[in-house]
């Protein structure tokens, strides 16, 4: 990710209390996010020893589940 480029928002007393990013850094962010996010649930996911089902059987059995 590059340099972000943001601006704060402060009360009064000069504490910061928010922050402003252009719409550009602003949706780099959510990307990065949603592919945290992904590789979040893949380690969840491998690390449960859960059985492995193929995609395959999975849409057959959702398929049929519909019938």
């Amino acid at each position: 990710m590059s340099v972000l480029k943001e601006q704060f928002i402060t009360d009064d007393k000069g504490q910061r209390t928010g922050v402003i990013f252009s719409i550009e850094d602003y949706e780099k962010i959510l990307e990065e996010l949603e592919e945290l996010e992904c590789i979040r649930a893949y380690d969840a996911a491998k690390s449960s020893g859960d059985e492995a089902i193929p995609f395959e059987q999975t849409i057959r059995e959702i398929e049929a589940g519909r019938e």
